[in-house]
């Protein structure tokens, strides 16, 4: 007997644990689910299929793809002959996921300052609120860097790629 879990339930795993991830960051799981099903598909997928193979009710599908349509990790296709919309990943999704990031990021450090502006330079909140920006400004730091890893990983040609530890022990 082999000790490989089926490809299928790998697949259904991977699904929920994409739900899983997005509800953890304050998004719907359906729309996390549905993201993870369209990376590990790689396929263009019709609404009414999405709502089948998830075997969530279409209003859930609608709501979950408008927000992934929002934030550009999806996109909406066509298909000559068909009524129906189909969706795919947006070009490059993890980046357009780290660029949300690095703008909310943005937007908090600027929030902070804002109030740090409008206090006594000797009020006794304004060095705490120093360190708050400033681990603001470090995460920003970081997210442009993953920017850029990224970027750098996506331009560089199939066989220059780095292994992982998992193609290592291959």
């Amino acid at each position: 007997m082999s000790d490989k879990v089926p490809f299928e339930a790998v697949r259904s795993d991977f699904i929920e644990k994409s739900g899983l991830i997005s509800q953890a960051e304050g998004l719907p799981r359906i729309a996390g689910r549905v993201f993870g099903l369209l990376i590990f598909d790689g396929e263009m997928v019709s609404f009414g299929a999405l709502a089948t193979r998830l075997q969530v009710s279409r209003a859930s599908i609608s709501s979950s793809i408008r927000l992934l349509e929002e934030r550009g990790l999806i996109k909406r296709m066509t298909k000559p002959g068909e009524r129906q919309d189909f969706f795919q990943l947006a070009p490059n999704p993890y980046a357009t996921m780290l660029e949300g990031i690095q703008k909310r990021t943005q937007s908090t450090r600027d929030d902070i300052a804002d109030t740090i502006a409008s206090l006594p330079s000797d009020a006794d909140a304004v060095e705490r609120l120093k360190e708050y920006a400033d681990f603001y400004a470090s995460l920003d730091s970081a997210v442009a860097v993953a920017l850029q890893e990224l970027t750098n990983a996506r331009n560089k040609p199939a066989s220059k790629q780095p292994q992982t530890s998992k193609d290592k022990s291959k």
